[in-house]
């Protein structure tokens, strides 16, 4: 599972900026090797902005198809000229994996989050980021906890290459080996994408997954992509 940010136009600031694409990643880090599609939209209005994504892993582990779906939505909204807004976001998903009889489901847990988002953008939109200090609440897991966001992005030489990307740091238990007991209880992500734009609508790139105590996988781990991107 990744997690994407649309940062390829800007953050919160101008009603003009809003964007559609759809990535597809190859994932070649270590027991991946399987494709990812990514659905985004990033949409500001005069009341704030609402962004989505959708994930779905494919052809992992033996599964054929849809191997996981997983997607996020958010809102900002404000009323007022500071660069503070005030956020709300879902997130939520799920999986299923090979066994020799059938395949077996899973859930991600949802998890509802709200707090407060900071922005800042230059002049132009050539380079911007964004700050989230939330509370978190996880479905069956966390009535109280917390998530720590920042975002970026930078465009370089004429809008040719973009660096962009998200990093997220949060507390949920996680019982790796499934005994009952806690193995940790921070997580942290961070998918930095870097882009080079053969034209307004077509890009090639990469990203690389920095993770510690992620998903099903203790500990840190560094999973690169190539991908490429269709801009709407």
């Amino acid at each position: 599972m990744k997690r994407n940010l649309l940062l390829g136009v800007g953050l919160i600031g101008c009603f003009a900026l809003e964007a559609q694409n759809i990535q597809l990643h190859y994932d070649f880090g270590k027991d991946r090797n399987y494709l990812t599609s990514t659905v985004e939209m990033f949409k500001p209005d005069k009341f704030g902005s609402t962004f989505f994504f959708i994930d779905m892993d494919y052809d992992v582990n033996k599964v054929k198809g849809v191997s996981m779906a997983y997607w996020e939505i958010a809102r900002d909204l404000k009323f007022w000229e500071a660069p503070f807004a005030w956020h709300a976001e879902y997130n939520g998903g799920f999986g299923q994996f090979y066994t020799p009889t059938a395949n077996q489901a899973y859930t991600i847990n949802d998890s509802w989050l709200t707090g407060a988002t900071y922005t800042w953008n230059n002049a132009d939109f050539s380079k911007g980021f964004a700050v989230q200090a939330l509370y978190k609440y996880i479905r069956d897991k966390h009535d109280l906890s917390f998530q720590l966001t920042g975002i970026w992005y930078l465009h370089m030489l004429d809008h040719k290459i973009s660096f962009a990307g998200f990093a997220d740091f949060w507390r949920e238990d996680m019982d790796f080996n499934f005994d009952g007991e806690r193995d940790t209880k921070f997580i942290f992500l961070a998918e930095p994408q870097i882009w080079y734009n053969f034209n307004v609508h077509f890009s090639l790139g990469s990203e690389i997954e920095l993770a510690n105590n992620f998903g099903t996988v203790k500990g840190f781990k560094i999973c690169p992509t190539l991908g490429v991107k269709y801009e709407f």
